[in-house]
């Protein structure tokens, strides 16, 4: 995938003066520092106008905005990396356009064209590419967030939207294996609902239950279906994975579960390699059951903040049970050596996931 034949109407406002001179780029705290400018575009209730790449700073919202009291917003996350010869790669972003769309469409706000998408992230990267990091480890988070605009206080769609494209520089998610807990009563999604959107309730539901994990010692959840509490969905930043009896297996996507990228490109490596999948439910007692007759082999999360991220130890009804050493895990750690090497560019580009700027 190329970023060329993508040439849109697109103003250019450069800041007078970059921030690159205050950042340690060796310290580089998740989503916290932002590059020096932003991609906007508004929606007038028929379609996408004035593209733009301005200044990163604040901007101004009324308090009777729909999307403070009603929640009409959605988001994405991808990431591009700096290769060895300073080319700017970016992950699979024609599937997250697609994605966004999804999720516009169940949140009745407008879709935003891939081509938008995409020229208007392929421009930002140009301006702002010396922002990208070149240290083992770290990337360029990217942030395409669109929201309603709407300013009163009734219950119905917004007329109009904002659509941006944000960056950030960032280190590692999880720069060691994770814990998780088995969430029993909470729910993060059901059947029917929006759990398969990225859209803000979704975050917002799950941080109750995950700070009450994190008191206890966990870093994350496992969350479970709606209806029994019975099967693994997901974690709250990631798509969860199991290796049982050398299977690769996860849960199927629906209503309730995000249809992660990672998810679905860590299955394609997977099968490349000749490594069985199954997609389909996993109930918890057919885990922790593989946990104690030791043919769980490996388990790990797998999202773009995260990439694959290793978990360590399971908490299910007041116990807390240890899974095999990191290093002994041979299928997550090749895949994610693959992974890895192609998103910086020192593998072919086979199977034409990256969009070089």
């Amino acid at each position: 995938m190329t970023a060329t034949d993508l040439a849109l109407d697109i103003s250019v406002r450069r800041v007078a003066q970059s921030r690159l001179p205050e950042i340690d780029f060796n310290h580089l705290p998740f989503g916290r520092i932002m590059t020096d400018h932003i991609f906007v575009a508004d929606y007038n209730g028929k379609e996408w106008t004035d593209l733009r790449i301005e200044p990163f700073a604040k901007m101004s919202i009324s308090p009777a905005n729909l999307t403070l009291h009603y929640g009409q917003t959605i988001f994405e996350g991808l990431k591009a990396y700096k290769t060895g010869n300073h080319e700017i790669l970016v992950f699979r972003p024609d599937q997250n356009a697609k994605r966004m769309n999804k999720s516009a469409v169940r949140m009745y706000m407008p879709e935003i064209p891939e081509e938008i998408f995409l020229a208007g992230l392929k421009e930002l990267l140009e301006i702002d590419r010396n922002w990208i990091p070149t240290t083992q480890g770290s990337s360029l988070y990217i942030r395409p967030l669109m929201f309603a605009t709407d300013e009163y206080v009734g219950l119905q769609p917004s007329q109009t939207y904002r659509f941006i494209i944000m960056c950030s520089p960032v280190g590692a998610y999880y720069n060691k294996p994770v814990k998780v807990k088995v969430e029993t009563h909470f729910t993060r999604a059901v059947e029917g609902g929006i759990g398969y959107a990225k859209t803000a309730g979704n975050y917002a539901a799950s941080m109750l239950p995950t700070q009450l994990a994190i008191e206890e010692g966990y870093d994350q959840l496992i969350w479970t279906d709606g209806k029994e509490h019975k099967y693994v969905e997901e974690a709250g930043s990631m798509n969860l994975m199991f290796v049982i009896n050398g299977k690769l297996i996860t849960a199927s996507t629906g209503d309730s579960i995000l249809d992660g990228i990672t998810r679905k490109s860590v299955i394609q490596v997977a099968k490349d390699m000749g490594i069985e999948v199954e997609e389909r439910k996993l109930a918890i007692s057919e885990l922790i059951e593989a946990i104690q007759k030791g043919t769980l082999q490996e388990a790990f999360g797998a999202g773009t903040a995260a990439t694959i991220a290793q978990i360590i130890q399971i908490g299910y009804e007041g116990i807390r049970y240890e899974l095999p050493p990191v290093e002994t895990r041979k299928i997550s750690n090749a895949i994610y050596k693959e992974l890895e090497d192609l998103k910086y560019g020192r593998i072919p580009d086979q199977r034409g996931w990256m969009m070089k700027i």
